[in-house]
């Protein structure tokens, strides 16, 4: 996880101060709303980083997300909390968001997540899921627009 990671110092650490500044506590506010909308399971919908990454760590939620989209889409939700387990669960969300039309380039690594390295392609991806699953007639689910958004990776 991300606390077992040595600080970063130097470059790493400017590069670093760089990707959080493109973070938007207000575009994660709101899709942690729409995910709850969707899922109906009850969570913090606070758009600060540590929350957003709190909620969505482990995978469940997202794989939850998916499955409500479109069902059976993640065959296997993992419930452990082991490291594996949720990167698992991460890279099915992945898998199953490609799946549904979000483009690989505004999807996210496992590691952006997991080790909390890059928490706005987290944000892109659940937007462009939002836009995709809004666009088509997959679900009877009621979707929020999320306008889209030109970002730098």
């Amino acid at each position: 996880m991300a606390n077992n990671r040595a600080t970063k110092s130097g470059f790493a650490a400017e590069a670093q101060r760089k990707i959080n500044s493109k973070y938007s506590e207000e575009l994660a506010q709101e899709c942690l709303e729409w995910v709850r909308q969707i899922t109906g399971e009850p969570q913090n919908v606070s758009g600060d980083m540590d929350n957003f990454y709190e909620v969505l760590k482990d995978g469940t939620l997202l794989c939850k997300l998916v499955n409500n989209i479109q069902p059976a889409m993640v065959k296997k939700v993992n419930e452990s909390k082991m490291a594996f387990k949720c990167m698992e669960n991460i890279n099915a969300f992945l898998e199953a968001a490609k799946n549904l039309g979000v483009p690989a380039q505004e999807t996210f690594q496992t590691v952006d997540l997991w080790e909390r390295q890059n928490l706005n392609s987290v944000v892109i991806c659940l937007q462009s899921l939002g836009r995709k699953v809004g666009n088509s007639k997959i679900t009877k689910h009621i979707f929020i627009y999320i306008p889209s958004q030109d970002y730098e990776k």
